[in-house]
């Protein structure tokens, strides 16, 4: 009997591992499990975790915060006649966009899970234009141009092109680093590339600058004070020994970072706290309500606060935008190495520094000219019409040498098409701002007319033609022609004579290439 007994369960046993053979092929441990970012691994051999793109989109196990954008609408001119919005130069969207790419997302799953949260104008603005310079008494040099929508034949596409000036007297750099050292930045994608990134802002720093750095995880630490930009090993050093680990309490690390900030206040100077982080706040104050009321009251000091983004799968974009902006900063998001260095060794010590304050536009569009219009992107930037002449109103800061970029569809009238030598105004726009540190208030105004039309538009029209058409694609856009694909916007792209020197717009027509054809596998 027992003979019997012990032939059967060998028999089983048997079986069983010729069926776990039959599940597990050569090379392959055991089943494939989703993970975060629509790739798949091994759950028997998480040690070397190699990434393989599914031919089906998996849902994203992840923990990520956005916002879904509502797309702006037409609105008649006859009874809405006003559009004022807040300016931005926030670039994150684009660079998320980038990353997501690199990382295998087809256009099925930008269109899933992430496309409608991506904001077009951050996606516009991450790129560089030939713009007119300002003039004397300019905040901006003013370009605008209209000219025929690729994506709708109905409707005229307006550009409007914004630039300061280049370079501006500072007296330093007062940089405050929050690097977020919790459990949830211990992946390459986040505190190491962070650590890598630093090399290149250390070759750009000088004796007027100062460098500072503070942590935070379950407590905050200071782990630097007040270091002339020189001492580079000093700085690398501070930041080399970092290590990720428990909670994320960031109110603690913010009172502290604008304490400091506030200690070594350079007057003239660009006084700034940059933080670095998933967004991942679980300790102390963490709402968007709770952080946009906190950071509101510590700009009063002059300190600003911008904010770099790193990593997925937890990400938190909501909160990081929000910090950023009622900050008074700048929000960008770190995918790669490439991003690290215009970032580090560009942005932070040449365009973050303020050049305007609570920047504003309102464009006022005369009803016999333009039917009806629609502002594209800056849906969370928008303003209602006496908010222009409010100057306790809050609004985007613009730092020196940047562009920003406002695309509007216009419905024009019959006679804004007939009118060829009509010299009436088609519309008025108007710049508010205030200089850094003032409490009142500037105004900039420009008429806007037939002048602007062209049936030939320029080189930087039509790129960022491409890039709005791809964002509106991205979250699957009512307003975009049944007919338009990414084929399209290619083929748009291809068409363009680029600079050789001009890396981005280059490297953006090379995503869309890897886009369709991952589109298509």
């Amino acid at each position: 009997m027992k003979k019997q007994i012990l032939t059967v369960l060998t028999l089983v046993l048997a079986a069983v591992l010729l069926a776990s053979c039959a599940a597990a092929p050569s090379g392959q441990a055991g089943p494939l499990i989703p993970a975060e970012n629509g790739f798949a691994y091994n759950r028997t051999n998480e040690a070397e975790q190699i990434p393989t793109v599914q031919e089906e989109p998996v849902i994203p196990v992840r923990d990520e915060d956005y916002g879904k954008i509502i797309e702006n609408e037409f609105l008649k001119t006859e009874t809405e006649p006003v559009s004022t919005f807040s300016a931005d130069v926030d670039t994150a969207s684009y660079a998320y966009f980038r990353k997501l790419v690199n990382q295998g997302y087809d256009l099925e799953g930008f269109l899933r899970y992430f496309g409608p949260s991506l904001r077009t104008e951050e996606m516009i603005n991450y790129f560089t234009y030939d713009y007119r310079m300002p003039e004397s008494g300019e905040l901006f040099g003013v370009s605008p141009m209209i000219s025929a929508c690729p994506w709708n034949p109905d409707v005229a596409l307006m550009r409007l092109g914004f630039k300061t000036e280049e370079k501006v007297k500072s007296e330093g750099n007062n940089f405050v680093f929050l690097i977020d050292v919790s459990g949830s930045m211990n992946s390459d994608d986040k505190l190491p590339l962070l650590k890598t990134a630093f090399e290149y802002l250390t070759d750009r720093l000088t004796e007027k600058d100062v460098v500072s750095v503070v942590t935070y995880s379950g407590k905050e630490e200071v782990v630097l004070t007040a270091c002339e930009g020189t001492q580079k090993e000093r700085i690398l050093g501070a930041v080399r020994g970092l290590k990720a680990s428990g909670a994320t309490n960031g109110e603690a690390g913010l009172r502290k970072a604008y304490e400091i900030a506030r200690a070594n206040f350079i007057t003239g100077g660009n006084n700034r706290i940059i933080l670095a982080s998933d967004g991942d706040l679980n300790v102390g104050i963490s709402s968007e309500e709770e952080l946009k009321s906190f950071v509101t009251e510590q700009r009063e000091h002059g300190v600003y606060l911008s904010v770099l983004g790193f990593g997925t799968g937890n990400y938190k974009d909501a909160k990081m935008e929000t910090l950023a902006d009622n900050g008074n900063g700048v929000y960008y998001y770190i995918d790669g190495l490439y991003e690290a260095e215009k970032v580090f060794c560009t942005d932070l010590v040449s365009t973050l520094y303020t050049v305007a304050e609570d920047v504003k536009l309102q464009l006022t569009f005369d009803p016999e000219y333009v039917s009806e219009y629609r502002l594209v992107g800056y849906e969370n930037r928008l303003l209602n019409a006496e908010d222009f002449e409010d100057d306790t109103k809050d609004a985007g800061e613009i730092g020196a040498g940047r562009c920003v970029t406002v695309c509007y569809e216009l419905k024009l009238t019959e006679k804004a098409k007939q009118a060829a030598e009509d010299t009436k105004d088609w519309m008025a726009l108007s710049v508010r701002y205030k200089e850094p540190g003032e409490k009142e208030s500037k105004l900039n105004t420009y008429a806007i007319g037939k002048d602007a039309y062209t049936e030939t538009p320029d080189a930087d029209f039509r790129f960022a033609a491409s890039v709005v058409e791809l964002s509106m694609l991205l979250h699957g856009s009512e307003y975009l022609g049944e007919d338009r694909g990414l084929e399209g916007i290619l083929e748009q792209t291809n068409g363009i004579s680029l600079k050789e020197n001009d890396t981005d717009k280059r490297q953006f027509a090379d995503l869309l290439r890897k886009l369709i054809a991952q589109s298509k596998a």
